[in-house]
């Protein structure tokens, strides 16, 4: 039996499947559904739990090399936000891009895990290294 980290036995195999310059998404409660890409839903309830959450928990078994985020998630957010985003991704270049394009990358990554995130553009593509 798993003792720490992550316990989610889904989320765990998502990321063991996850291979050099394979891509993970992180996707807030209103992020359409890919049938493609396996998905992993965890929400439970408004905000419970957020995309940095789950960014928080994966850090520690998944070596990110970028990532990437709608740029309309900076017009749609506070300093705030902003900051806590990047505090959480320190380290870890971060690149903007329109939300359409952002979208085109989500249909090639090795799965999607679904929060309950409620702020608005919250969603990241993991690459890893």
């Amino acid at each position: 039996m798993l003792k720490t980290g992550i316990l989610n036995p889904h989320i765990l195999s998502l990321l063991s499947r996850v291979r050099h310059t394979n891509t993970l998404v992180i996707a807030d409660r209103g992020f359409p559904f890919w049938p493609q890409i396996e998905t992993v839903d965890i929400s439970l309830v408004d905000d419970l739990p957020r995309v940095l959450d789950v960014l928080r928990a994966v850090r520690g078994n998944f070596n990110i090399g970028r990532a990437f985020m709608a740029e309309e998630f900076r017009a749609a957010n506070s300093a705030g936000i902003r900051q806590a985003f990047e505090a959480a991704l320190d380290g870890i270049p971060l690149a903007f891009e329109p939300h359409v394009e952002f979208k085109k990358r989500v249909p090639c990554a090795i799965g999607l895990i679904r929060t309950g995130d409620t702020v608005p553009y919250a969603n990241m593509i993991l690459e890893s290294a």
